[in-house]
Formats: C-alpha cells, sequence, structure tokens
C-alpha cells in the first residue's frame, strides 16, 4: 500500500479542488510512493498523536485539521507546527489533512454531525456556486448511446438524487476533412459532409471535468470532437457549508440541550435565551460557522449549533432562534469515523486505526 493509493481513496470522497481559498487540505509531510505500515486517524496532528502513531505501527496519519495553514520559513523547533513537522520527517511519518473539501461534502463533516443528533430530511445550508459546468457535445445518431453512457460512467449527468440526466437534440452537423486528417466519415480532402447527429447537454461537476472529457474522447469516433464545456452559475446541491434538518420528534428545549450535550459529549454549551418553543428543525455547522446564521434563520430553524462564537455574535439571534455553541473540537470530533469508513471501504484488510488521544486545546473548570 502507497501513500498515493490512501490519498487517492480520500480525494475521491472528498476533492481537494472543493476546499476554501484560505485552506490547505492535502499532503502536509511525506512522499506520495512510500510505503504505508498503518494509518492513524485523528481530528488534530500533535507531537503525542506523532508518537502514539510510532508506537501503534502507524507511518501515517490522516486528520481534519491541516498543521500547515501558511508559509514555514524555518524549522527550528521553535513552535508546536515546526516541532511537529521536524519529529514527522525524521521519523517517515507522512501527514495527510482533509479539511474544508471534507466540510463542504454532501457526505462529511455535518452529515456525521446530523447523524448524531438522528436529524431527517437533511439538506445544505450554504450550497457552493461555482463547482457546476454544462458540456455540450454532437455525436452522429448510430453512436450517441454509447458516448452517453460513457459520460454518465464517468460522473456526468448528476442532478442532485438523480443520475445519468441529459437533454438531447437531433439536428444536421456539417464538415469538410482537410488533406490531413483521417475522418471516420468521408475522405480525407474531400466534399463537405452532412451527418445526422445528436446534440447531448449533460451537467458535469468540477472535480469530474477531466475524466468526463477523456470518457468524450475515448467513446467517439471522431478525429476531432466538438464540444464546449461552459461553466454554470447553478449552485451544487451536493456541495456546501453546514447542515439542516428535521428532529423525529419535537422536544421541549431543555431536554434537546441535554440531549446535544450527551450526543455531542460536550461539557458545556453556551447559548442564547430560550424561546419558549419545541425544537424540531436543527441547523448545524462543525466547527467554526457563525457565517452561517442568516441561513439557518432562513430555513425557519429553531436552533443553530456549531463552535467558536463571539459573545457579540450571540447578540445577532435577535429572540428568532437560539445560537448553541458546543465548541469546535466537540462539534467535529466524530470526524474520524468519516474517515475510518472510507478507508475500510477501500482497504478493508489494511490498518487503519483512529487514535485515542484528545487533541481538545480548550478545557472546562465546570
Amino acid at each position: 500500500m502507497l501513500v498515493k493509493d490512501i490519498i487517492g481513496a480520500i480525494e475521491a470522497a472528498a476533492p481537494t479542488i472543493y476546499q476554501e481559498s484560505y485552506d490547505n487540505s492535502g499532503l502536509q509531510v511525506g512522499n506520495p510512493e512510500a510505503e504505508v505500515t498503518g494509518v492513524l486517524i485523528s481530528l488534530d496532528v500533535t507531537e503525542a498523536v506523532l508518537d502514539e502513531a510510532m508506537e501503534r505501527g502507524c507511518n501515517m496519519l490522516v486528520c481534519h485539521h491541516p498543521v500547515i495553514f501558511s508559509g514555514i520559513k524555518r524549522l527550528a523547533g521553535r513552535t508546536y507546527v515546526e516541532r511537529i513537522i521536524q519529529k514527522a520527517i525524521k521519523n517517515d511519518l507522512t501527514i495527510y489533512a482533509a479539511h474544508t473539501n471534507l466540510d463542504n461534502m454532501r457526505a462529511g463533516v455535518n452529515a456525521k454531525f446530523a447523524e448524531k443528533l438522528g436529524l431527517t430530511n437533511t439538506s445544505i445550508l450554504e450550497t457552493k456556486a461555482g463547482t457546476l459546468s454544462k458540456l455540450y457535445t454532437y455525436a452522429p445518431v448510430e453512436i450517441a448511446d454509447k458516448v452517453r453512457n460513457a459520460l454518465f460512467a464517468a460522473g456526468a449527468g448528476q442532478v442532485g438524487n438523480y443520475s445519468e440526466s441529459s437533454f438531447n437534440t437531433r439536428g444536421t452537423g456539417t464538415f469538410r476533412p482537410g488533406e490531413d486528417t483521417k475522418p471516420a466519415i468521408g475522405k480525407s480532402g474531400g466534399e463537405r459532409e452532412q451527418v445526422e447527429e445528436v446534440k447531448i447537454e449533460v451537467l458535469v461537476e468540477k472535480h469530474n471535468e477531466g475524466r468526463v472529457l477523456r470518457a468524450l474522447f475515448d467513446s467517439h469516433i471522431y478525429e476531432e470532437v466538438a464540444y464546449e464545456l461552459i461553466p454554470i452559475g447553478n449552485a451544487n446541491q451536493q456541495i456546501g457549508a453546514g447542515m439542516v434538518g428535521l428532529l423525529p420528534h419535537p422536544m421541549d428545549e431543555m431536554d434537546f440541550l441535554a440531549f446535544l450535550k450527551t450526543q455531542m459529549k460536550t461539557d458545556c454549551i453556551r447559548h442564547t435565551t430560550l424561546r419558549g418553543k419545541k425544537i424540531e428543525k436543527v441547523a448545524l455547522c462543525g466547527g467554526s460557522g457563525s457565517f452561517l446564521l442568516g441561513n439557518a434563520m432562513r430555513t425557519g430553524a429553531d436552533i443553530f449549533i456549531t463552535g467558536d462564537y463571539k459573545y457579540h455574535q450571540f447578540f445577532d439571534a435577535e429572540g428568532k432562534i437560539i445560537i448553541a455553541d458546543i465548541g469546535h473540537y466537540e462539534s467535529e470530533q466524530f470526524t474520524s469515523e468519516i474517515f475510518e469508513a472510507v478507508l475500510n471501504r477501500k482497504f478493508p484488510t489494511f490498518a487503519i486505526l483512529l487514535s485515542n488521544i484528545n487533541t481538545n486545546p480548550v478545557k472546562y473548570f465546570c
């Protein structure tokens, strides 16, 4: 097993192209061609986690939070980041992070958060624009099915929970083969040809563009395949931040807060004034999600759960919603289960271990 094999499995589930501009997901330390003896999964990488990896026979760490966010000018061991990098290099340890790309996946961090609360009918709070393109291509009638099927197999035509979606129009295409061509129809240097063709239109997700175009070229008979790949402004319902869903049954506010405390294993919940209403619709965001409060309110959510709320931001609830801050670590602590499931599906007999170390830097005195 190579490092690049582990990376491939993770990035198939959470392509790095969907990370935020400030982020630094991906391979942090290590060689993609290195052999992997075992993988240790943790929310964060600390020196203690590195020691645990070595003790348990793992030479690759997969984490949610990158240890390197910005440029490193020197490795002098002055900070915990520098010491982690030094120790990893010295002991041939690989560090890989999947951060906001995993946050933004429909089946990512927030889906796991929602699962722990038993939410149903979930959807993304803020869908992400700029992640879809429309592919237009043209094929002779007799091979249109072959081309369409190849595009679908490569992942094109996905619209929400619907697959193999396309629009097709029949028409007449014309071309004249040049002297140096090898046309599938007509003769090199011959007369202009008229061909009954199908115009095929499909949606393509950004991370799939290369794969879909390769499928188009491989399945087509034309020497020069005519196509247009045009970015569109439609929001991608499968990519974005936060999540909203429904509880199986409405709950009293205090009962829900107690349930939340238990399910998310948190020692403390900071919240705004209770509204005297049942909790049924729940909005949430793992990590720091205050930027999604407006989205949560527009959905009619009764409560918005996240971490890292600042004092003055609590006023933004204005009695229209409950804000509940359960802590950054607490809201993302089950992310390791996502990595574990992804890697176990792909490599069921390989050593995939969860860290036993609580890396939360925040402690509570209650």
